[in-house]
């Protein structure tokens, strides 16, 4: 199922939430991540504001590495709700980060 440290999903919430969508750092932190962990934030991505149920979480991947014509970062950094939207997904998917949100407290 989810194969991206739910720690690098909650450092790009992290980011997207203090630096907003225009901030280098965030570019960066996604820019670095290796495609399979691109697809797969953008799959939490999409389960999150519901364009793919939970359950679908594995098409959701394998739709997010078919259709990845645009730099992942740049994608992601301009959806709205970026970070809302990839909390509410690992929350749907059923992945506790509570652990990993103290260490940006």
């Amino acid at each position: 199922m989810l194969e991206i440290s739910p720690q690098k999903v909650v450092h790009v919430i992290y980011l997207a939430r203090e630096a907003g969508a225009g901030d280098a750092e965030l570019q960066a932190f996604i820019d670095a991540l290796n495609d399979d962990e691109k697809s797969q934030l953008t799959a939490v991505a999409w389960v999150g504001r519901g364009a793919f149920e939970p359950e679908d979480f594995d098409e959701a991947v394998a739709t997010a590495t078919a259709e990845a014509t645009t730099p992942t970062a740049s994608y992601l950094m301009g959806m709205p709700h970026l970070a809302e939207n990839l909390e509410a997904g690992l929350d749907a998917l059923g992945v506790d980060v509570s652990g990993e949100e103290e260490d940006f407290l």
